[in-house]
């Protein structure tokens, strides 16, 4: 039985045990923070001080728990995804797993040779070329110098870093960083990969390598991966379980699809049909010049409670604050699935349609001929933009990306739905019927 508080790494396991197991995880932080909540509390500190012999503020200690009690297991050829806000304790967890960093209490268990991908810099050393940290990685897992060089080649083949091989990495741009460091953790036969965030540091199609080489890992040579990422779809496409962490807790653990449902879910507010959704507090993108302030939504249909239906007509009136008169060539609602899958995506850049806002607020009515989609509950997004001739010069205004959730209900039977286009959407015919 491990110590209380540790994290144990073995090559021996048992058939029947699990690869990685986890038992009341727990890591705790002490932040200590000068007193200063008032004006007295300053001057009374500023006073102590000149008594104190050490010449130092006083100071408070505040505990936080990064992860409290987490415990799972993850068998061997199980792409394990972990999912969460930022600071859910998503990152601190696989830290202690990679003995980056200890744990308070608990404990955990790895079987197997692991590789770790955390963040840029992780594993190598800056003053060392790309070909000596691929030896150097490969030596800390434990391969002999002919193992590593049978693998050489693939490494810096998948890494697209050939030229800079020789070259101290400390040199590297993040990007080449990251492919380099991908493919050793890749390339050395781990029994086990833990890779957080960092992918997204790589372009689109470095990113799809990588996923697709994972894939490959746990599918065709029995690898087991616990995979950090905020992209749902990829985490969706590679991952069969997940992990739902919230406020350093455990709160969910299950089939991938179910886990990002309830974690989409609890990302927005669910609106009511005909009442005013606040979003001057939702988080989003863009320059700010012009923003979505509220947004309101309706089918017109009293029989189902004004709540869209397939088939049916669906207006979404939203009110936008411009900081001056302008021109806005691209506003969107568009419609998720709680999986992250973009269904409909009204753009007035679809009907070469200006909006003109004029300085303060807006109030602009955008309305869903008819709603191609089957009942169940969808994801509201939104966007504006500039001009097209003129994005160049001043790019998003503003991009909410969840603002709200809505229930597309059942109204009549037969013809629910509809296929989607070649482009991956669901078409919709739709208008900008008012602008004031």
């Amino acid at each position: 039985m491990p110590s209380p508080t540790a994290v144990v790494y073995s090559t021996i396991r048992q058939m029947s045990d699990s690869v990685i197991r986890v038992k009341n995880l727990s890591k705790q932080y002490e932040i200590n923070a000068a007193r200063s909540d008032t004006l007295r509390d300053q001057l009374v500190d500023g006073l102590k001080t000149v008594f104190r012999r050490n010449g130092r503020p006083r100071r408070r200690t505040e505990i936080i728990w990064a992860l409290k009690d987490v415990s799972f297991e993850v068998q061997e050829s199980e792409v394990m995804g972990v999912i969460g806000r930022n600071a859910a304790g998503k990152s601190t967890l696989l830290k202690i797993l990679s003995r980056i960093t200890t744990p308070t209490t608990g404990y955990a268990e790895i079987h197997g040779r692991i590789a770790s991908l955390l963040e840029v810099g992780t594993g190598f050393h800056p003053e060392l070329t790309g070909r000596d940290n691929i030896y150097l990685n490969g030596a800390i897992l434990g391969m002999k110098k002919t193992e590593i060089a049978s693998k050489f080649n693939d490494i810096v083949d998948f890494a697209e870093t050939a030229k800079f091989i020789d070259t101290p990495v400390k040199r590297y741009s993040s990007g080449m960083y990251v492919r380099l460091a991908f493919a050793v953790a890749a390339h050395l036969e781990p029994e086990v990969l833990i890779i957080d965030e960092v992918l997204a540091v790589g372009d689109v199609e470095f990113q799809k390598k990588c996923l697709g080489k994972m894939h490959d890992l746990a599918k065709g040579h029995g690898r087991t991966i616990l995979f950090v990422s905020h992209n749902m779809d990829a985490i969706r496409r590679l991952c069969s379980k997940c992990l739902l962490i919230e406020d350093g807790k455990l709160v969910a653990n299950g089939d991938t699809a179910s886990i990002v449902a309830r974690y989409l879910s609890h990302q927005v507010d669910k609106a009511r049909p005909n009442e005013w959704i606040e979003l001057t507090q939702t988080s989003r993108s863009g320059s700010g010049q012009a923003r979505f302030v509220a947004a309101q939504y309706s089918s017109f249909n009293e029989a189902v409670a004004y709540r869209p239906y397939a088939n049916g007509p669906l207006e979404f009136c939203l009110a936008i604050e411009s900081d001056e008169r302008r021109s806005v060539g691209s506003l969107a609602v568009t419609l998720y699935s709680l999986s992250g899958t973009k269904l409909v995506n009204a753009d007035t850049v679809c009907l070469g349609q200006t909006v003109t806002l004029r300085k303060g607020r807006n109030l602009i009515k955008l309305r869903i001929n008819k709603l191609h989609l089957n009942p169940g509950c969808y994801v509201a997004g939104l966007w504006l933009a500039n001009p097209i001739e003129s994005r160049s010069t001043g790019g998003e205004y503003d991009h909410i990306q969840s603002a709200f959730e809505i229930d597309v209900v059942q109204h009549s039977f037969g013809g629910f739905g509809s296929p989607p286009d070649s482009d991956g959407f669901v078409q919709c015919e739709f208008e900008v019927v008012e602008a004031d």
